[in-house]
């Protein structure tokens, strides 16, 4: 039995949420809380798993596997079916190039640790906090939707007509600007292609707000 140590709202798990349901893959969700008494992913039980105190992690059988990209991969070649990557090189490489604007250049830059850092260490306020979350939101989507806008590869989904590892790192990014209330009207080949992946019962299953620790 897979196992996945996640939290409603970590987009990181979100992104390994979707292709365990894309692949109807039955797994034991283990919450961890990420504020509760100072984050529960500090807590010894856990750190033992992942030194680095973050989410997601998987388990399977004896093995544990941290960092979502790695998960995603991990299921792609253990569970091939549907696959989260295209057959070719070129296809796949896009596809990794696309999720890791998202996974590297836009999301470290706005996860809870550099949020709380960024407010106990610096002191810096809310508004100006907001601030900060909002200009790297819009400067990762200005690069994915040149990326997209155009592109031959780019048809229902980010690469092709089926969801790859790329769209199962946009749409937990595109939910979490909506709830930071960033402006995506100059998105829309973006906003299409996160429209149809909602559409999907692997995407809205997923979803935060559709898991049983969300508050």
């Amino acid at each position: 039995m897979l196992k996945l140590h996640t939290y409603f709202r970590s987009s990181a798990a979100f992104r390994v949420r979707i292709a365990l349901n894309l692949k109807q893959l039955d797994y034991t969700a283990v919450p961890v809380h990420l504020l509760r008494d100072g984050g529960e992913q500090h807590q010894p039980a856990y750190m033992q798993l992942n030194p680095s105190a973050l989410l997601p992690t998987l388990e399977d059988g004896t093995l544990v596997i941290a960092q979502s990209l790695a998960i995603l991969e991990y299921l792609d070649e253990t569970y091939p079916l549907p696959p989260l990557m295209p057959v070719d090189a070129p296809g796949r490489a896009r596809v990794r190039a696309l999720a890791l604007s998202i996974a590297c250049d836009i999301h470290p830059l706005n996860n809870l640790r550099v949020l709380r850092y960024l407010k106990t260490d610096l002191d810096i306020g809310e508004e100006r906090r907001n601030e900060w979350y909002r200009h790297w939101v819009k400067i990762g989507f200005i690069t994915l939707e040149r990326l997209l806008a155009g592109a031959p590869a780019t048809a229902a989904f980010c690469h092709g007509a089926a969801p790859t590892l790329a769209d199962c790192c946009l749409v937990p990014q595109v939910l979490n600007a909506q709830r930071m209330n960033c402006p995506l009207h100059d998105y829309p080949v973006l906003m299409r292609i996160h429209e149809t992946c909602m559409g999907l019962d692997a995407f809205s299953r997923a979803a935060p707000d559709r898991q049983p620790d969300a508050q």
